[in-house]
């Protein structure tokens, strides 16, 4: 009876152990089966350290394909100071190489990480540098590959494209706007160390980084440096305090071109103030339009069949009174007697109080709001500010006289080409945009796209054509003479806005502006220019911006493709312009004919005979004095 109890504990111990074994083996298969790969990821987890590989940031286009904002690639300094066995050695010949302090570096390679970035010194190397590094061989020392943020352009158009830190983080402009979509993913080199840093006999692990999303602009980087140019030749000769330009396409809204001056660099952004980089003038700068404002007070004029501008007469005696106040004109004496094209091709002052007290304030001031005064374009630029507007329950008649000129209010460069674009191209208020799409960088697959946005309808197409005319008209025969271009229909506004400090007005300090478009009665491009406080020439914007505005739009002839018109309303020249003739064909013409034609040109003869060959050849509009070459053959 006992051996057989301890036969059946030794079966059941026997028994035990096998199911145990069981169990073990079970447990094995599963591990090595089903969880292998779940506890081999732990374990790599545990022996890999990474080697960050920055992704290249986004490339910034204009709208045919000219980078603005690209990618350099550099080299940068990562450290892992388990793996540097002589900590002193690698410190002093880092140090000696970089020109930094020793003992900055020392604590570099002596810290208690797993990796060491060398920040500032050891970022963004160049070349030279990382190859004397490189050469030294030492353990722990690792060069990297970063992508560091380049402008081509430098100082053009950077208020708008704004910059990056040292990290490529984006701080300013679009470049902060649009961070979370230009900024890419980092990639990585695996490697695999113990819990002391040693290597382990492993394969390395290539990640790689993803870039970032490309962006295109509606920039046009021709007109773009046209209008720098155009402004840092205005800067050399007026010496202003400020000078800034905008130009839009009035049938879309999208900007062709934007600056300000002063500029920046945005690769040495540290080198400037925080206003001098921040203030995109023709978005943030608020100021007294002064007679470019009169567009609105015109356009609703003749909406609402208040004024006859050809059939209506006015007197103009200099000044007018209004609740109390004497308002002027800018001409002393006035103009005298005039039709209502002529108030608007003289600018005056009084004319236009005259057509804003028939119009009413609740009239005028809501033909302002929804010109969109008063309020934020909603343009992707960053500082917008919204102007400021009268309130119409605090006014009297003297606020709508004067906001009739353009006086007492104050807008924004960018309210006023988007108002005078609806102005002429058939009234539609348009929301500006200047991206024009977001694309993955591999397939250019569009994640964001902008399109034409309509605002709402301000004006009939009948008034818009109208405004058109009028302002053909300034040009060719008023105060916006001087951005008139021979063969082309070119329209404008001038502005001269005395400036106002502590609520009273700075006596000889004036902000000068034109906008101006063309073709005049087929609107493909609209420019404004302000120049703020030129010195050393009379403060009018006939005579300092409207010139400015006249060479972009001449420059814009060729990059738009706009052709040269015969239908344009003549220009009535002054004793101190210019007079433009056509020059006639005289080819196969005896020279004494051909000397009768060219009456008005200086001739330069080559050859005898008649004539085989001329230049400028015929139909070319030129100034009167200028030379014509003939050429005579036998």
């Amino acid at each position: 009876m006992f051996f057989k109890r301890i036969h059946m504990r030794m079966k059941i111990v026997l028994i035990c152990i096998i199911l145990g074994f069981i169990v073990i083996i079970g447990r094995v298969f599963y591990i090595q089966v089903f969880s292998y790969s779940k506890l081999n990821n732990y374990a790599t987890s545990l022996w890999s350290r990474n080697l960050p590989l920055e992704a290249n940031r986004g490339i910034i286009y204009d709208s045919n394909g000219t980078v603005l904002a690209g990618n350099i690639t550099t080299i940068s300094l990562v450290l892992i100071p388990n793996q540097i066995k002589d900590k002193e050695k690698t410190a002093t010949s880092l140090a000696n190489i970089l020109n930094v302090d020793y003992e900055d570096m020392l604590g570099h390679v002596s810290k208690k990480t797993s990796i060491e970035r060398v920040h500032p010194e050891g970022r963004r190397l160049n070349n030279e540098i990382a190859d004397k590094i490189a050469d030294l061989k030492l353990p722990g020392v690792y060069l990297v590959k970063e992508a560091k943020r380049n402008y081509p352009y430098d100082t053009s158009l950077a208020h708008t494209l704004g910059f990056v830190g040292i990290d490529n983080q984006g701080l300013s402009g679009l470049e902060l706007t649009y961070d979370k979509y230009l900024t890419g993913s980092y990639g990585a080199i695996k490697y695999f160390s113990d819990a002391k840093g040693k290597s382990l006999d492993m394969a390395q692990v290539y990640e790689q980084p993803q870039d970032g999303m490309n962006m295109t602009l509606t920039i046009n980087y021709e007109l773009q440096e046209i209008l720098e140019r155009e402004l840092d030749n205005a800067t050399s000769m007026y010496s202003p305090d400020q000078a800034f330009g905008i130009a839009m396409n009035p049938n879309t809204g999208e900007i062709l071109a934007i600056a300000s001056r002063p500029t920046f660099s945005p690769s040495n952004y540290q080198n400037y103030t925080t206003e001098e980089i921040n203030r995109n003038l023709p978005v943030w700068m608020t100021y007294e339009p002064g007679s470019t404002f009169k567009i609105i007070t015109l356009a609703a004029s003749l909406e609402e069949n208040l004024v006859d501008l050809e059939n209506e007469s006015f007197f103009d005696s200099g000044a007018v009174s209004v609740g109390g106040a004497t308002l002027h004109c800018w001409k002393h004496g006035g103009h005298g007697q005039e039709t209502f094209l002529e108030v608007v091709e003289n600018s005056c002052n009084t004319g236009f109080v005259s057509l804003g007290l028939r119009l009413g304030k609740d009239k005028l001031f809501s033909y302002i709001d929804d010109f969109g005064f008063g309020n934020k374009t909603g343009i992707e630029l960053s500082g917008e500010s919204s102007g400021i507007i009268f309130d119409t329950d605090k006014i009297s008649d003297l606020e709508v006289a004067t906001t009739a000129f353009g006086q007492g209010v104050a807008v924004t460069a960018i309210q006023q080409i988007t108002a005078v674009s609806a102005a002429i191209n058939g009234g539609i208020l348009y929301k500006p945009y200047i991206v024009k799409s977001i694309n993955e960088p591999t397939t250019n697959q569009v994640v964001v796209e902008n399109k034409p946005t309509v605002v709402r309808k301000v004006i009939s197409e009948s008034t818009s054509e109208k405004v058109r005319y009028a302002l053909e008209s300034v040009v060719a025969r008023g105060t916006g003479h001087n951005a008139y271009i021979p063969g082309y229909r070119v329209g404008g506004k001038t502005g001269t806005a005395q400036k106002a400090e502590n609520g009273s007005y700075l006596s000889g300090n004036y902000i000068t502006s034109f906008i101006g478009f063309m073709p005049a009665d087929d609107p493909q491009i609209v420019i404004y220019v302000a120049i703020d406080n030129a010195k050393g020439i009379t403060q009018y914007g006939g005579t300092v911006a409207a010139p400015i505005a006249k060479q972009f739009l001449t420059d814009a002839i060729n990059v738009l493709g706009i052709e040269q018109r015969e239908d344009e309303i003549p220009k009535e020249y002054n004793y101190i312009d210019k007079v433009y003739y056509d020059v006639p064909n005289v080819v196969n013409l005896e020279l004494k004919d051909a000397m009768k034609e060219l009456k008005p040109f200086k001739v330069e003869v080559v050859g005898n005979g008649t004539i085989a060959y001329q230049s400028p050849k015929a139909g070319t509009k030129i100034a009167e004095g200028e030379t014509v070459r003939i050429y005579l053959s036998e």
